[in-house]
């Protein structure tokens, strides 16, 4: 069975046409763009015209490459916490439908936590207690489950890189007292949560967040997948990148780290402070995944 996955999030629009098969997936593209459709949301709650533009762009692009490689059994156009917020939704909309032929699913931050969770633990057989962290563009999901795949308590946080970068951390470098709200918000958020974050077996983190910072940590300057996928961070780790992303300007956050592409430099200090803040309260190493909410998103198109 071949299926075809559209994420399309806050920051990146990505696209996974795999073979599913016996509960396994096999790549066939994986690929993203960053879009950044969620430029402005937080404060508008409308997309704008040079963010609709990129994103269609992009599944133009994608249009293309799925024509390529199908006919695909199946295909899914997930929208994330952007497209929740937006209230010219319907322009959207209509854009996905003329270029890939399916309508953007709208899912709840909660769909989203389950389908990363699945995607996390593709190719893993963890025991005890799992968390898994999504830090995505606009919103941040903390799912705790057993090592079989099953959840028990997942929520949506609406708060990611790109979002607490435009409420709170604006300047460039962000200041001192930025820098304060920004933890104090988090560490709010994270106390009011209903996810509990001690006492877990495994700590596992997905997405461009938790991805990037490994391949900074690793000193990688071509960035690569298989080097990232199953790495780990440990906490102290996480505080010294984060410590130094929030003191550097973002001209030389792109000239230390070359493998960022230039929309993810200009907000990986707030996504690493999401990521910092978590990391300590669990006092694990995080492990990284490659895999995530596209993987999660295929195996259940197998079902």
């Amino acid at each position: 069975m071949r299926v075809g996955i559209i994420d399309c999030g806050t920051n990146t629009v990505r696209l996974l046409i795999a073979d599913v098969a016996g509960g396994g997936l096999t790549d066939v593209v994986r690929t993203l763009r960053f879009t950044r459709l969620g430029q402005g949301v937080d404060a508008t709650r409308r997309f704008h015209p040079d963010a609709l533009a990129r994103t269609f762009a992009a599944l133009d692009e994608y249009a293309a490459m799925i024509a390529a490689h199908g006919p695909l059994d199946s295909l899914r156009f997930l929208a994330t916490s952007a497209a929740r917020d937006a209230v010219n939704r319907d322009e959207f909309v209509a854009g996905v439908v003329v270029r890939v032929g399916v309508e953007p699913e709208v899912i709840t931050g909660d769909e989203e936590a389950r389908l990363s969770y699945r995607g996390a633990l593709v190719g893993l057989a963890p025991g005890g207690r799992v968390l898994v962290m999504d830090i995505g563009g606009g919103s941040t999901e903390l799912i705790l489950g057993g090592g079989g795949g099953e959840v028990s308590v997942a929520h949506s946080f609406d708060i990611g890189s790109v979002r607490l970068r435009e409420r709170v951390l604006c300047g460039d470098p962000p200041t001192p007292a930025e820098i304060r709200e920004a933890r104090q918000l988090v560490a709010g958020m994270l106390a009011d949560g209903p996810v509990p974050l001690g006492g877990v077996d495994a700590f596992i983190g997905v997405a461009g967040t938790c991805t990037s910072l490994s391949a900074m940590n690793m000193g990688l300057t071509t960035y690569d997948a298989t080097l990232v996928d199953r790495s780990t961070l440990p906490p102290d780790q996480i505080r010294r990148i984060t410590e130094h992303l929030l003191a550097s300007p973002i001209s030389q956050v792109r000239q230390e780290y070359p493998i960022l592409e230039p929309l993810r430099a200009e907000v990986i200090c707030a996504g690493a402070l999401i990521c910092d803040a978590v990391a300590a309260r669990v006092g694990l190493p995080m492990l990284v995944r490659e895999t995530d909410i596209l993987d999660g998103a295929a195996l259940v198109a197998q079902r």
